[in-house]
């Protein structure tokens, strides 16, 4: 039997590229997207397209209810990819836009897999794989409303795992750095006038997508999926940097 696999912001990045390279190892894909024209193109490239914004619970609750029947209520994998950012300082951020920021990266995420758990348990098999980043290692100064999402989905991946240690599903975190992608394009500044930049740096350690799409066909299909998955010399280096340097001493480097 063809396994399933649903994966969130399928339109474009690290999606669409995981979604290429799982589909190309015999994987039935499921491409919820947004936007109505991008699940038309997901129809078109041989996906399942359907349409889900983690921002709103009615349309979470409609596109669970779309996937368990598409799947016939046996759901092989959850690729919790889809997410956005705010930048700008604390200060500059209302509560509202945490809100909006906390709603899409993480209380969606929470939602649509305690929706589609039930189709996996029963099972005694799965995988539930979540895009976070280096930033939900380290904040740095200028990202503190996207490395608080990513932070908390750091923790809620945790729980989950140890949660369902019994069940036969393994939960991964996927850790990406910099990567070329339209992310940084759609983020929302809060400061038009003086938007937050990734250092020039960063330019060096910049991976495509299909870096992370390989670490995402090993969390799926190795009998033993890793814990998390670090992409990027630069999310290994703040990994290392975390356990080994004083916080006084991180913070005089991540905030240069």
């Amino acid at each position: 039997m063809q396994k399933s696999i649903l994966i969130t912001g399928c339109s474009s990045g690290i999606g669409l590229a995981s979604a290429q390279r799982l589909s190309a190892e015999g994987y039935r894909i499921i491409a919820a997207c947004r936007k109505p024209e991008d699940v038309e193109r997901m129809n078109t490239a041989g996906f399942t397209g359907i349409l889900m914004d983690l921002d709103s619970a009615q349309s979470i609750q409609q596109a669970a209810e779309q996937v368990i029947a598409l799947t016939d209520n046996r759901l092989y994998g959850l690729f919790n990819n889809a997410g956005y950012g705010v930048y700008g300082p604390l200060s500059t951020i209302s509560r509202d836009q945490l809100e909006q920021q906390f709603s899409t990266n993480f209380f969606g995420v929470h939602q649509l897999t305690m929706l589609l758990l039930p189709a996996m348990l029963p099972h005694h098999e799965g995988r539930i794989v979540m895009t976070s980043s280096v930033l939900g290692l380290a904040a740095t100064p200028g990202r503190g409303a996207y490395a608080a999402s990513k932070y908390a989905l750091e923790a809620w991946s945790d729980a989950l795992r140890m949660e369902l240690y019994h069940s036969g599903i393994q939960v991964s975190l996927i850790e990406p750095g910099p990567i070329s992608t339209q992310f940084t394009a759609n983020v929302n500044q809060t400061q038009r006038d003086k938007p937050v930049h990734n250092p020039g740096i960063a330019a060096r350690f910049t991976l495509g997508p299909d870096a992370v799409a390989s670490k995402v066909l090993h969390a799926f299909s190795s009998p033993r999926a890793k814990l998390r998955y670090p992409v990027t010399m630069v999310t290994h280096v703040i990994g290392w940097a975390r356990r080994l340097l004083p916080t006084c001493l991180l913070d005089k480097i991540l905030r240069t």
